[in-house]
């Protein structure tokens, strides 16, 4: 077995970059390569040593574009990795392993969409040079909240948090204290999310009812520490790491990587406190969507939900739709997929039985109602989480 030396020039500080290590070592592991890895602490100071340093390959995350020139400048197999912006022109000699912002976005939007917000908000933070993602989650949460009719306010700030707390937060308050109640709020990463939940107790606007949050990385200290605790965005970034590292073994081989480009849509959403709510004003509807949520999977069926509202189908299936654009009947199956997923991703129960749990008919229609509903099969998604587990070791 060749012995390879590689360095992973990211910053082990970050969930994101620390998940992409993650990834990169479960490749490593699940290959049985000889790859001696090492991750700079400094890695723009350190990165003029790299010419002297000898190694056959280099993994690095191009959000900051100072890393990607330098890098870019050795001899040697590099594979990019980031969330998009830094490096990446658009046509780079280098293969680049990138975030899907847009994807991202729809996440959060469609979870506070489906919890009945309808005055939404987006947080980001000051642009700066490595920091284009957060423009583009910004626009494309802005996006769908517009094809869905409904506006989104915007917040960036002036003032880096690290460098002006007070000011920062301050600015922060005053912006949560002139939106509307309800809102839903996308933060750009899990970080902001625990701002807007501090300046949130500060403008005496509670979290979930007044104001709920979602957070992007999934960053387990941060999402258990805010209160209360946060609903976050997996990235996918462990895949993203394992991607990068199936590139560079492929480039290091002495072999053209089959892809310059490869864009990795996010792991899910995890839900916690933060967004423990139904934003709805119309009671009986409220209350219907609980029954659905709590029962859909004993199974139950719309008669059974207009017997509970004791309503005339007509009257209940109008308001429905007024409230959530969607019908009773393709509410309880939405729930009864969401549950049929999770069961796929995080357990080995066989699809016969998961068919049974989550109350519907046959494997047969099952099938055909996760390809519909996911455009996959319920094969293709409990293998493609298993590959997901075994990447991030």
């Amino acid at each position: 077995m060749q012995r390879r030396e590689v360095a992973l020039i990211v910053d082990p500080g970050r969930p994101y970059d620390r998940h992409i290590v993650r990834g990169v070592a479960a490749y490593v592991q699940e290959q049985q390569l000889g790859w001696s890895l090492y991750a700079e602490e400094d890695p723009v100071a350190r990165l003029p040593d790299l010419k002297a340093w000898g190694g056959d390959g280099i993994i690095a995350n191009f959000d900051d574009r100072r890393i990607a020139t330098a890098v870019g400048r050795i001899d040697v197999a590099v594979v990019g990795v980031g969330g998009g912006y830094g490096y990446f022109p658009g046509d780079p000699d280098i293969p680049y392993v990138r975030t899907d912002n847009r994807a991202i976005a729809n996440l959060a939007a469609n979870h506070l969409f489906d919890l009945g917000f309808r005055s939404f908000a987006f947080c980001g933070e000051p642009p700066n040079r490595a920091n284009g993602w957060v423009r583009e989650r910004a626009e494309a949460f802005q996006a769908v909240m517009a094809s869905m009719g409904h506006h989104c306010e915007m917040f960036f700030g002036r003032y880096a948090p690290s460098r002006r707390w007070r000011e920062s937060q301050e600015a922060l308050q005053r912006w949560i204290e002139s939106l509307p109640v309800p809102v839903g709020v996308m933060a750009c990463n899990d970080a902001r999310a625990r701002h807007v939940a501090q300046a949130c107790r500060a403008a005496g606007r509670r979290v979930p009812e007044d104001v709920a949050i979602v957070g992007v990385d999934n960053d387990d200290v941060m999402c258990e520490l805010t209160q209360p605790r946060l609903t976050s965005i997996e990235q996918g970034a462990r895949r993203i790491g394992y991607e990068a590292a199936a590139l560079l073994d492929t480039m290091m081989r002495g072999k053209k990587p089959p892809q310059r480009s490869i864009i990795v849509p996010p792991a899910g959403i995890v839900t916690r406190q933060s967004t423990d709510v139904l934003a709805i004003n119309d009671r009986e509807i409220a209350e219907a969507l609980r029954l659905i949520r709590r029962r859909a999977c004993d199974p139950i069926t719309v008669q059974d939900v207009l017997d509970a509202a004791q309503m005339s189908r007509s009257t209940l299936e109008a308001r429905f739709r007024e409230t959530l654009g969607r019908s009773i009947h393709a509410e309880i199956r939405r729930v009864q997929v969401d549950a049929a997923q999770r069961l796929l991703e995080t357990t080995t129960i066989p699809i016969k039985e998961i068919v049974k749990r989550v109350g519907i008919s046959s494997v047969q229609y099952f099938s055909a109602l996760m390809r519909r509903a996911v455009g996959k099969t319920p094969g293709e998604i409990r293998r493609e989480a298993q590959r997901g587990q075994s990447e991030s070791g």
